[in-house]
């Protein structure tokens, strides 16, 4: 039995598809079991709580031989992640899969990076077999910019000159499931990239080509992207999602990596492909 969280998010729900094309025997911690309908249907067994709720935990981890943690970035996210792994331990828990990130390391300086590798750190010392699955930018990001290209013919984000090797939530789906139900994992950190490392400037050469049309990227003001998410991400979560994409305008990312074909045996999806599957989105 592999035990899910994050079903109802874009890796959490490509990782179960994919567990379930394999015939994995799966759990999932669910908030909202009308979200994951399509799972319950596939037969995934859905069990409703929190999983800051330590009790509602020890009963879905029952009989649990592995499990996959994948939370969304917030304040409570390191705490509820460290319980979680040490409910893992006392229930006997056999290989537990974390979902991190590339910018998750000793060093980091913004707060979601570091709660990662405060995590990351703690499952290390629990006793647990574990992986580390550490992607980067998803493309499905760019999923929340559909609007603006269809009907402008450009899009505007925090990121500045920055680099990053996207990758796409199926690929991503694609490596946690063979972590899960594969063989050699244990004790690795798998960094996960797509096939090139692109500025937004870049991305918007891609959109340009595949839609026939010029598409361009307009660097947005972190103020303006403050401002604009004021209200919606909870006052912590803002100013965290900020610092990381103020690092990501600073740093960026310098390089892929071939992690994904080794694992998966063949190349990852391209942005271009990306935009091919979802034309109809960025089209109109």
């Amino acid at each position: 039995m592999i035990l899910l969280t994050g079903v109802t998010g874009k890796i959490g729900g490509e990782t179960a598809k994919q567990l379930i094309a394999k015939g994995a025997k799966l759990r999932a911690l669910v908030r909202d079991a009308a979200r994951a309908a399509e799972l319950k249907a596939a037969g995934v067994e859905l069990v409703v709580g929190d999983i800051a709720d330590a009790a509602t935990v020890r009963k879905v981890l029952n009989g649990a031989d592995k499990a996959f943690l994948l939370l969304p970035n917030g304040e409570q996210q390191e705490a509820n992640e460290k319980q979680f792994t040490d409910l893992c331990v006392a229930a006997g828990v056999k290989h537990l899969v974390k979902m991190s990130s590339m910018e998750a390391t000793a060093t980091a300086e913004t707060p979601i990076p570091r709660a990662h590798w405060a995590v990351e750190e703690y499952i290390r010392a629990s006793g647990l077999d574990w992986t580390m699955v550490k992607p980067n930018f998803f493309m499905q990001n760019l999923l929340a910019s559909a609007k603006s290209i269809r009907e402008q013919n450009r899009f505007s984000l925090p990121m500045g000159e920055g680099t990053t090797g996207m990758a796409d939530a199926r690929d991503i789906g694609a490596v946690c499931a063979e972590v899960l139900t594969g063989k050699g994992h244990a004790g690795k950190s798998y960094e996960i990239t797509g096939p090139e490392v692109l500025t937004f400037n870049e991305v918007a050469e891609r959109f340009s080509e595949e839609l026939g049309r010029k598409v361009e990227y307009v660097p947005m003001p972190m103020g303006q992207f403050r401002e604009r998410m004021t209200g919606i991400l909870k006052p912590w979560h803002l100013n965290a999602v900020c610092e990381l994409f103020q690092e990501i305008a600073d740093i960026g990312l310098d390089h892929t990596t071939d992690t994904f074909r080794k694992l998966i045996g063949r190349e990852p999806i391209s942005l271009r492909q990306f935009i091919q599957d979802n034309v109809a989105l960025f089209r109109g």
